[in-house]
């Protein structure tokens, strides 16, 4: 099965996985600690943001390191793009709305 970018963000515990690493590196115990689920079930979570590649895993020793691959992400911004821009276009025309609405209770 392909799995892609969308696959991995579809899962509330893979979305937490992922903003954990957004400041550092873990690795899947420090992971397991802050899901309520056991170590076995983040580390199959791990390895399926791996399978997508928005994770690198590192071998340390014994540890395995998790890593953001943030630039995999950017897929999600690209096809994000065309709602932002509907979006600020419609808060433009409710800040015009509301412009006009202020000049009229002026006079």
């Amino acid at each position: 099965m392909r799995r892609d970018v969308f696959n991995a963000i579809a899962d509330p515990t893979r979305r937490g996985i992922l903003m954990s690493l957004t400041k550092e590196s873990h690795n899947v115990n420090a992971l397991a600690e802050k899901f309520d689920m056991t170590r076995q079930a983040v580390s199959l979570h791990v390895k399926y943001l791996q399978e997508c590649g928005v994770i690198s895993i590192k071998q340390e020793g014994r540890e395995r390191y998790c890593n953001l691959e943030a630039q995999k992400l950017a897929e999600v911004a690209d096809w994000l793009q065309p709602f932002k821009e509907i979006w600020e276009a419609r808060f433009s025309n409710l800040d015009d709305l509301l412009d006009q609405l202020k000049s009229q209770n002026k006079k």
